[in-house]
């Protein structure tokens, strides 16, 4: 999401609005809090005209409505976009604004509440004086889940006490090319390790919607933003349907999970189609699949890109909404918007079932929050906002994201006491270039944008009484006299697109200067890089005593100094793999490219790596003794410089892996097979640490013995038109055991033809058709569903298949 300072366009006129009946008394059942929330929901759903109910699916920014519009069009929803902010851009004036919406909105005849969005991506971070805590990629480097939960609530307390409803975070992107000017949004490069980070959802929300300081939390942006070609922003992700699945889909299963309340869709396109108006990845996969039940809201302005022409136009109103977008963000032509839904509605293209399903959704959260109870900014967390626990809690992930990646000679950590140290570089002294973009203003910028603590003052904080800390930015009057030289430099702030580097990703002449003198010196160089991003530094690596990677550290620079001097331990890890060279864009882990440190690197002090070299791949395992119960596996023992000490045997299912064994020797029997069932298991080698080599050969058993039926239902959802149709298949597992892999056969007596189908294989001999699960949906829990689709012709009829049989059992 961004905020542009836009002209605000000619609109058209909005037709008025139906009058409502009146709330006259406190008493309606929609508001009454003691009932469970489908029920107020469907009472208040009830009252409400067409008019109210496009109001509520209408997201404005602040700078372009006034109370009387949110009056007067029932508006659901006000954000404040990247740098938008009130004149007086504090705590207390930021709760004033958020108040005075809401006052407008409970003017409204039904008093439906507001939805007061901003983007807290690091902190609440358009407010001057929060508490900004490390870019995303910091976070990653933590390996920390807790923490990063306490962050979110921490987080959530700030933004409460502004009156803000709804953040726009986490984002669960994963960063694939790191020429991609957002890779700082994303935790890293891998889904588990984004996965795990989604622990932030829950901190935003609190255990259940609606608690004390409790935010709707956004997943974004879904789906593959972080897997486009060349890492352009808002470009294009071409990946096969499977690849999507395993490496951009686990992290917004795990924020589903934790129950995250709205997802926000990617300006990007999958193979060619943009995401907001992609109905299958929308209402498919994630409404219907992942059963999400929260609001799909838009990026800002992004449906206007669906029909690829400047502006908003009634296609891309339409597609948008049909796709199943809830809350559109149109920030300042929401009555265009308004009066373009409307004619869609009024000419049938635009059911009022979608209508209502996306208004229902809305609704929903605003109940499930408290806000027609608790509209207003909850002032009692003002005494804490950017406070000293908030802070500490900053300046200890500060510490934990530091990611040491060369140590010669053991020149950290630098002894606080004795001596002088020399300080240079633009980002030592300077808050904004250590917060980089999304930090008061959209961009970024330099300067004493906010409060905090510049990591050349907690160096000064740091060391003791007789040791001198001289500074200057580009190096002048450094001699031999110093013990060390700590250079803190980097890149300039950026956010999405203006971020993107689709050339030179290296330092620029003024860092490469001050570094220059400062080695010219003779005295020990140590850099601490201030970057959202591996930057391409192996040609200078060599010049320098140390290198520790700092990302985007926001605004407490004491936990810079904490690593630098040995206060605290450097623990962090590599959440990326750093390049060797810009050419080697993109660059991930197990590519077999060459990486100048691989991802998961990291020193301790005296120069053990936190994780080592992981140990060599075991052999391609083999099978034998297969029986119906279990089998037995082995494989080649892995040898090299490092230790192996065990093994991991996995069972993988799609982008999910589940250890089922874990023997100290290259031999594992499996048991608990299911016959004529076919298995898929992978080997590991770990070192004492626990850490694992990237992935063998993969071995498929299939185990012998009689077949096995199934309990199952299946729902058939067809939709036709001319000679077309489409069909959702639900197969519901009515049994007391889990069906591990499936296979549905049935029967066409209309000359129906089989032409495409997803999440699962589907193939057609004659009238007898198959369809064989895409192995991520192997296995249906007992009461648990899967669903696929297909899409197909007809020679002027389309029955419903009658009957099913899933392996082998017939369905009812």
């Amino acid at each position: 999401m961004r905020f542009l300072r836009l002209a605000v366009p000619a609109v058209l006129v909005a037709a008025t609005l139906a009058a409502a009946p009146p709330a006259a008394a406190a008493d309606l059942p929609y508001q009454d809090p003691a009932l469970p929330v489908a029920t107020r929901v469907a009472d208040l759903l009830s009252r409400m005209t067409l008019d109210e109910k496009l109001g509520q699916m209408t997201q404005a920014e602040r700078a372009s409505v006034t109370g009387g519009d949110i009056t007067q069009y029932r508006l659901g929803s006000v954000l404040s976009g990247g740098g938008s902010a009130p004149a007086s851009n504090n705590p207390t004036s930021w709760a004033d604004l958020t108040d005075g919406f809401q006052n407008a909105a409970s003017a409204t005849p039904l008093k439906i509440p507001l939805l007061y969005g901003a983007d807290a991506v690091h902190g609440h971070n358009n407010v001057v004086g929060a508490t900004i805590f490390p870019h995303n990629i910091g976070l990653g480097a933590t390996r920390d889940p807790a923490l990063v939960q306490n962050i979110g609530r921490a987080v959530a307390e700030e933004v409460t006490a502004t009156g803000v409803d709804w953040d726009f975070a986490p984002c669960l992107c994963v960063a694939r090319n790191d020429r991609w000017g957002r890779t700082y949004e994303s935790f890293g490069e891998k889904p588990d390790l984004v996965s795990s980070m989604a622990t932030i959802v829950t901190g935003l929300q609190g255990a259940t919607l609606g608690g004390p300081a409790s935010v709707l939390a956004t997943a974004k942006h879904y789906l593959g933003d972080g897997g486009t070609t060349n890492g352009t922003d808002q470009g294009n992700t071409q990946l096969s349907e499977a690849e999507l699945r395993a490496i951009h889909l686990p992290p917004f299963q795990a924020a589903i999970q934790r129950g995250v309340g709205s997802v926000m869709i990617s300006y990007s396109s999958w193979n060619g189609s943009k995401l907001h108006g992609n109905q299958f990845l929308i209402t498919t996969v994630l409404k219907g699949e992942l059963g999400f039940s929260g609001i799909v809201v838009s990026d800002w302005n992004g449906i206007d890109q669906i029909d690829g022409a400047t502006g908003m136009s009634a296609t891309d109103v339409r597609s948008a909404v049909n796709a199943g977008i809830d809350m559109v963000m149109v920030p300042t032509a929401w009555k265009s918007f308004l009066d373009l839904l409307r004619a869609e509605v009024n000419a049938g293209r635009v059911s009022t079932s979608r209508i209502d399903d996306a208004v229902r959704r809305i609704l929903a959260k605003k109940f499930e929050l408290g806000l027609f109870e608790r509209p207003l900014a909850d002032r009692s967390y003002l005494s804490t906002f950017g406070g000293t626990a908030h802070r500490a809690l900053a300046r200890q992930a500060v510490a934990k994201s530091q990611v040491v990646l060369k140590n010669s000679g053991n020149v950290l950590p630098i002894p606080a006491t004795g001596g002088k140290v020399f300080v240079a570089g633009r980002h030592a002294d300077d808050i904004g270039l250590q917060s980089g973009g999304w930090t008061v203003s959209w961009q970024g910028a330099s300067g004493n944008t906010t409060p905090g603590t510049t990591i050349l003052q907690g160096i000064r904080d740091t060391v003791g009484s007789g040791t001198t800390v001289t500074y200057s930015s580009n190096g002048g009057g450094i001699d031999s006299s110093y013990r060390v030289a700590i250079a803190v430099v980097g890149e300039q702030p950026y956010a999405e697109g203006q971020g993107d580097r689709p050339s030179g990703m290296g330092l620029d002449s003024t860092d490469l200067n001050t570094l220059t003198t400062l080695r010219n010196s003779g005295v020990p160089v140590v850099v601490v890089l201030v970057s959202g991003r591996p930057l391409d530094v192996a040609a200078q690596l060599p010049n320098w005593n140390a290198l520790v990677a700092a990302w985007l550290p926001g605004t407490e620079g004491q936990g810079v100094a904490d690593v630098l001097f040995g206060a605290v331990p450097p623990t962090g890890k590599l959440p990326v793999t750093w390049m060797s060279s810009a050419s080697q864009q993109p660059i991930n882990d197990g590519d077999g490219k060459t990486p100048l440190f691989a991802y998961g690197f990291g020193l301790t002090y005296g120069g053990t790596p936190v994780d080592t070299t992981p140990p060599s791949t075991p052999g391609t395992p083999t099978a034998s003794s297969v029986t119906a119960s279990g089998a037995t596996l082995s494989w080649t023992a892995s040898t090299d410089n490092v230790a192996v000490t065990g093994y991991d045997v996995v069972r993988v299912q799609g982008s999910t892996e589940t250890v089922v064994s874990s023997p100290t020797t290259s031999t594992a029997a499996l048991t608990g097979l299911t016959a004529s069932t076919a298995y898929t298991f992978a080997v590991y080698a770990k070192d004492a640490a626990g850490n694992r080599s990237t992935r063998s050969g993969t071995l498929t058993v299939t185990t012998t013995g009689g077949g096995t039926g199934a309990s199952c239902r299946v729902t058939w959802t067809p939709n036709s038109w001319g000679n077309g149709f489409t069909a959702d298949v639900t197969i519901l597992n009515t049994g007391s055991t889990t069906i591990n892999g499936w296979t549905l056969t049935w029967t066409f007596t209309g000359g129906q033809q089989v032409t495409s189908a997803w999440n699962a294989t589907v193939t057609q001999s004659g009238a007898t058709v198959t369809a064989r699960d895409a192995g991520w949906n192997a296995a249906i829990a007992p009461s648990a569903t899967a669903q696929f689709g297909l899409q197909g012709t007809h020679p002027g009829s389309n029955p419903t298949p009658t009957t099913f049989t899933l392996n082998t059992t017939p369905c009812t």
